[in-house]
């Protein structure tokens, strides 16, 4: 009879010593992330000379806090969105926030902002006009089809009275959201590249600097230029599940650097607006 007595005993004490290890595990805090600082930081740009821009932010990164980075050039404005979200790299650098909101909401990305860089204005441009008063009715404009750099050029064509928008704070607005157009433009959607080569096609282009520079457009040649008041500062992001990584830190204080704003300002030639 003792030994059944003692039995119930070593099992209940068994099981309050796993409830009490159950009970310890479960106030534990999750571990925060580890990060391999030796590892290669891989940064996403666009070719052309945001590349070029974020290479003197590398080597002054690797200078000042040697930071191990190499760049990973896209030619789209999907891809490296999708490519950061899948951990191909660890941090991009090439896109507004409106346009970075659109690809979270519409996509389920899981991306933060980390950083700012540069306004880079977007201008319309013309092998044909001196003016805009010398647009013509039933001119072809072309113009971006990306999420939000579409609504952007109908914004600024609103603000010049060539349209009116059915609600000018709509940033993804097309075509379809013009509620007035007097001179019965007629807009051709282009992907953002193609949009340099349109120009002998149309009356008009709106091409962003990142395509237009390379085309030997800059915003002195510009019939219609976004103001440096343009809420369209380019940004730094990562997965929010690595936005704390210190890598990440250490690129983001070199890009706000003198170095960094010198080389955006030879390559831009006044068309890229310092937005730290």
């Amino acid at each position: 009879m003792k030994s059944v007595v003692d039995l119930k005993k070593l099992i209940g004490a068994v099981v309050a010593a796993s409830a009490l290890i159950l009970s310890g595990c479960g106030e534990k805090e999750p571990a925060a992330p580890k990060y391999d600082e030796n590892a290669p930081l891989k940064v996403g740009v666009m070719s052309g000379p945001e590349a070029d821009i974020m290479q003197v932010a590398i080597d002054k990164a690797k200078k000042d806090s040697d930071l191990n980075a190499e760049l990973v050039e896209f030619q789209d404005y999907i891809t490296p969105n999708v490519a950061l979200s899948d951990g191909s790299i660890d941090v991009n650098a090439f896109q507004h926030k409106p346009y970075l909101d659109s690809m979270i909401n519409d996509r389920g990305l899981k991306l933060a902002s980390v950083g700012h860089t540069f306004v880079y204005p977007i201008a319309a441009y013309s092998d044909k006009l001196e003016g805009l008063d010398q647009l013509a009715d039933g001119s072809k404009v072309a113009i971006p089809n990306d999420p939000s750099n579409e609504g952007r050029t109908l914004i600024l064509l609103h603000h010049t009275g060539l349209i009116k928008l059915k609600d000018v704070n709509n940033l993804n607005a097309t075509p379809r959201d013009i509620a007035e157009n007097p001179k019965n433009l007629e807009f051709v959607e282009l992907e953002a590249p193609q949009l340099p080569r349109s120009l002998p096609d149309v009356a008009l282009a709106f091409v962003n600097n990142t395509y237009a520079i390379p085309a030997g457009l800059t915003p002195s040649k510009a019939l219609l230029v976004e103001g440096k008041d343009s809420p369209y500062v380019n940004l730094i992001v990562s997965r929010v599940d690595n936005k704390d990584d210190p890598r990440i830190a250490k690129l983001v204080a070199a890009y706000h650097s003198a170095d960094v704003e010198q080389k955006a300002r030879d390559l831009f030639k006044g068309g890229a607006v310092k937005g730290w």
